[in-house]
């Protein structure tokens, strides 16, 4: 498992109007190839009368799997940009169609590249991307005396707790940062006196929201 990653949060669209074409952007996240090709062939088939729906798709935790296409394009002017405009998001398993409905006038090489670039970014924002940081979950268990203690000690470090249950002891369920678990265990014993019972429970990912960007010559 990566430390983190990025990725979009889910579904997303949005559009923009670009010299009279309408962009429409389309964002979700994909783990296979085939979630990505069934999701390019559902926006297909709902803008059968587009003039382009143009897409690319990142999957794997190596980005092993990169897929683009112009849909009818010129090459290298739609599919490309929407490509690299994911990858400089960092964003994995993600797959993204830009659909456009042709305006009337023609936007040259270097403007279907910047189009296309702000049709990803529009699409990314519209899923909203998340950094997907791996945690450990700690589970500390105490007598009430030293939960007093304990409860403020994870209130000063703004620590994320999963869960909290009281029974004839409080076991207080965090999510620590991966690779931070063992300083964070001794630091509870140390507060403690030793008192604590902890264990450690599964990994996960806990999500972060983050702003999708593309060059400042697209955005501007």
């Amino acid at each position: 498992m990566l430390d983190q990653y990025k990725t979009v949060a889910g579904y997303g669209e949005d559009e923009i109007v670009i010299e009279r074409s309408r962009f429409i952007g389309y964002a979700q996240r994909a783990t296979t190839e085939e979630e990505a090709v069934a999701f390019i062939a559902m926006i297909k088939k709902k803008h059968w009368d587009a003039t382009h729906n143009c897409s690319a798709f990142v999957i794997g935790e190596q980005d092993h799997i990169q897929r683009s296409s112009d849909d009818g394009e010129p090459s290298g002017t739609a599919g490309k940009p929407i490509l690299e405009c994911i990858k400089k998001n960092g964003c994995k398993d993600t797959v993204v169609v830009v659909t456009r409905y042709f305006g009337g006038i023609k936007l040259g090489a270097g403007g279907l590249v910047r189009a296309y670039t702000a049709g990803t970014v529009t699409a990314l924002n519209a899923a909203g991307i998340v950094a997907r940081i791996l945690h450990q979950e700690v589970v500390v268990s105490v007598d009430y005396h030293w939960w007093g203690k304990v409860e403020n000690e994870l209130r000063i470090r703004a620590s994320r707790v999963k869960d909290t249950v009281y029974t004839d002891k409080v076991a207080v369920h965090i999510l620590v940062p991966h690779g931070e678990e063992d300083a964070f265990v001794a630091d509870m014993i140390e507060l403690t006196n030793g008192q604590a019972a902890i264990t450690l429970g599964e990994k996960e990912y806990v999500e972060v929201p983050i702003t999708a960007v593309g060059d400042e010559a697209e955005r501007s």
